[in-house]
């Protein structure tokens, strides 16, 4: 589709998720595109194509969301149900905006997307894939020798080149659990498709000298240029003789050819084979390993089959690669398997899965001395997710945070704040103190950011204790694990954290804590009152009643950097919808026009076969001309009709092939009907003939009802005489004098009458009860019997005589 219709096919835009139109790397990507990239009026990134016949603007959104609704029909169609839920994965470098614009997609369709899961490749032009933890997860679960959750645990390294990004995790291991937080490292730009430019543009010179032809300048030649270098590339990665590369009717109707082989082909790719160590070098220095600690090396992805990438591998980590997991279908494994362990419809071996998080994440504010800011990176890089912490703040009012990631140079893309989350409603308490207000930061099952919720600590008069919303303070602390929580299959030690008396980082002490009177605040300190100050020497205040507090709910308004607005995604929502109402009317017209093209086919092949005894030549000779002309209409201005003509036309045929097809079906049915009609009557007459002749097996048989049996059988040979008769006289092209479903009924009405008579079963007599004679003997003992008597009493058939315990059986077969 992409050579013939280059313009209006869409191809490597996963990458454009999230992203402003003017971003550097969408105009840098915009001159590779064969089709139109355009601004939307939000600024993000459009794409100009023809659908029905009219020009249309597509955002990103919606591109994605076409190919999810196509895996959804797949997908449908397959299983025979239909599809809700589902796990879609995308490279670990995806920043918060990618993510959000992707899930925004999955909601265009109506697919409630149950986890976003970090990759490590975007394989071909877009594939929904994960190799760090999809991978990870497929990779594990079949293992069966992993180390017991007590040992040390095995450190696995996935290396993933795929077709535009190349990307590196360490995993750790144990029995029933994978936790991939030690380490992930990445070059997001670079896969494949470099490999692949590479050789075009050696060919593009080399055509250009030698065939005088410049194939940048027509789209379909440059790409079928990349389709044949493609396809040499993967020869390569098993070959290293000289490949040659041809293309017939190239430019011009000139047919090109060259040739390459392994050597040349690394020569040629140098310094895109150098980019490779740089990932590993800091995944090595990310993880504190050495290359001994590494048990096993596992690659995936289609590049990684280019021999000089995996020697490259191979020579860092001083070990052979290895290959057990399948390359194309390992990342859509690990996310069906994700998807199994999340739905309760599935039982799956248990195996406890921590993501990490890829950029560290630091927030901002200002404090009430509006000349100092507070920051505080709440989220480490690799932290464990999904992930929560609770931030405590003492404010009089309102206040401001903005989340950003704390280092702009490591993140690929060109901005580092994630949004501004404003706290409101928040009000001094009614001594004028400040109130204390808790925040919950969270990076989520998605791997994206946000302030979740904020609540503001009240304290409450006792005789207001009853209230429902009321909680003693040392029960609000009770709860702190809760507010800290991470999903339940986080591993306990992440969530330290939470637990601090400060702020803190996997354990640590933040450097840049804000001035002491602004700070995020312990979590087990109480309210700033004077009785804490007593000392040790007076009396403990038994007496004095506990402080009561209630938490308050507060809003917060979230300015995210990139997010869809609800009236922009609903409608998204309501076009899709049009579009795929469209899709299925389209099906519907083009297998309508398909049954009109099927019909002149094949029923022209039976008019020279089987049909042509059944249609007379003055008829024949017109219907084939009507099927050659409805032929040369399909393909020429009923090419695009709407449904309803091909139906109309269909209908037309069908008046003068239907007539045809029946005598056929009619002379090859009536022949085997008439056999059974008359073997049923030769049976029902032969059953009347032994009744006539008192045969005592329809002796029982009252005579008035042989009388209808003869009566029915009469008159159907009767009637069958005079069906075969009439049908005689007629020729095979006329219409016939008896139809197969006349003969039906008349078997049927045949059955139906005589059967109940002759299957009648007969009266059932009981004979008189013999007298036995045994019991008259007066020398019959049942006592004492001798050998000769007991073999006797074995064979009574012999001398007359049984034993009494054979009565029955004897008065059975009497009967």
């Amino acid at each position: 589709q992409q050579i013939t219709h280059a313009h209006n096919t869409v191809s490597n835009f996963k990458r454009f998720h999230g992203r402003a139109f003017n971003d550097p790397f969408v105009q840098k990507e915009k001159e590779k595109l064969s089709y139109d990239l355009v601004s939307m009026k939000n600024g993000g990134v459009g794409v100009k194509v023809m659908y029905m016949d009219e020009e249309h603007i597509f955002s990103v959104e919606q591109i994605s969301a076409m190919l999810l609704t196509k895996l959804k029909e797949t997908a449908e169609s397959n299983l025979k149900k239909p599809v809700t839920d589902c796990v879609i994965s995308v490279p670990s470098f995806f920043t918060d905006a990618e993510r959000r614009s992707l899930l925004d997609a999955a909601q265009i369709v109506g697919l409630n997307c149950l986890r976003l899961m970090n990759d490590m490749t975007a394989e071909n032009a877009w594939i929904i894939s994960d190799t760090c933890f999809a991978v990870a997860l497929s990779y594990g679960i079949y293992k069966q020798d992993l180390p017991a959750p007590e040992e040390k645990p095995r450190i696995v390294v996935f290396v993933d080149m795929g077709h535009s990004a190349f990307q590196v995790s360490a995993c750790a291991f144990n029995k029933g659990k994978l936790k991939v937080v030690l380490g992930t490292a990445f070059d997001p730009f670079l896969g494949g498709r470099n490999f692949d430019g590479k050789l075009v543009d050696y060919f593009c010179a080399e055509i250009k000298a030698k065939y005088k032809l410049d194939p940048k300048a027509k789209v379909r030649a440059l790409l079928r240029l990349y389709q044949e270098c493609e396809k040499l590339k993967k020869l390569m990665s098993s070959n290293s003789t000289d490949i040659p590369l041809n293309i017939e009717c190239f430019m011009n109707d000139t047919d090109v050819s060259g040739k390459m082989n392994r050597s040349q082909f690394e020569e040629l790719c140098a310094d895109l084979l150098q980019r490779i160590e740089m990932p590993l070098l800091s995944l090595m220095e990310q993880t504190q390993l050495k290359v001994e600690d590494v048990t096993a090396v596992e690659i995936v992805g289609g590049a990684t089959r280019i021999a000089a990438v995996k020697e490259r591998i191979a020579k860092f980590f001083g070990k052979d690669v290895s290959t057990t997991l399948n390359a194309d279908e390992a990342i859509a494994r690990g996310c069906a398997l994700q998807c199994a362990i999340l739905s309760p419809a599935f039982k799956v071996r248990e195996f406890s899965v921590t993501d990490a998080t890829p950029f560290p994440i630091s927030l901002l504010w200002n404090t009430e001395a509006e000349d100092t800011e507070g920051v505080h990176e709440v989220f480490s890089r690799n932290h464990a997710a999904p992930f929560s912490k609770v931030l405590t703040f003492y404010r009089k009012g309102p206040f401001e945070l903005e989340a950003f990631y704390s280092d702009p140079n490591g993140v690929p893309y060109p901005e580092s704040k994630i949004g501004r989350y404003v706290i409101q409603n928040v009000a001094a308490q009614k001594d004028g103190e400040k109130s204390k207000v808790k925040v919950k930061v969270r990076v989520n099952t998605h791997g994206i950011f946000s302030v979740s919720t904020a609540s503001m600590v009240e304290p409450v008069k006792s005789e207001e204790s009853e209230d429902v919303g009321v909680e003693t303070e040392v029960e609000s602390q009770d709860q702190r694990l809760i507010e800290n929580s991470c999903d339940k299959n986080i591993q306990q030690e992440n969530s330290e954290a939470g637990t601090q008396s400060q702020v803190q980082t996997d354990g640590q002490q933040t450097s840049q804590s804000p001035p002491s009177s602004e700070p995020p605040s312990e979590e087990n300190k109480t309210p700033d009152v004077k009785t804490n100050e007593k000392k040790g020497d007076q009396p403990p205040e038994a007496k004095k009643p506990k402080i009561k507090v209630k938490n308050v709910e507060l809003p917060i308004e979230a300015n995210l950097v990139w997010q869809l607005g609800k009236d922009l995604l609903n409608m998204y929502i309501e076009t899709e919808g049009k579009m795929i109402m469209q899709d299925k009317l389209e099906k519907e017209r083009n297998d309508a026009k398909n049954a009109v093209e099927e019909y002149v086919y094949e029923f022209r092949d039976k008019l020279s076969g089987p049909y042509e005894k059944f249609v007379c030549e003055k008829d024949l000779q017109g219907f084939s001309a009507l099927l050659t002309e409805t032929e040369g209409w399909l393909y020429e201005e009923g090419e695009d009709e709407a449904k309803q003509v091909y139906v109309d036309k269909l209908e037309d045929l069908k008046k003068l092939g239907t007539p045809i097809e029946m005598r056929y079906q009619e002379a090859e049915e009536r022949p085997k009907l008439l056999e059974e009609l008359g073997h049923r009557l030769q049976y029902y007459a032969t059953i009347a003939g032994e009744f006539r002749n008192k045969d005592e097996k329809y002796i029982h048989i009252d005579e008035m009802e042989m009388m209808k049996v003869e009566k029915c059988v009469s008159e159907v040979v009767e009637w069958m005489n005079n069906a075969v008769s009439a049908q005689a006289k007629k020729s095979l092209d006329q219409d016939p004098a008896v139809h197969s479903s006349e003969i039906k009924a008349k078997l049927q009405e045949l059955n139906n009458v005589c059967e109940p008579v002759v299957t009648q079963p007969k009266p059932k007599v009981d004979s008189p009860k013999e007298e036995n004679p045994l019991n008259e003997r007066s020398d019959y003992k049942t006592e004492d019997m001798g050998e000769e008597d007991d073999k006797n009493s074995e064979m009574p058939q012999q001398n007359g005589e049984c034993h009494p315990s054979d009565q029955n059986t004897i008065s059975m077969d009497l009967d």
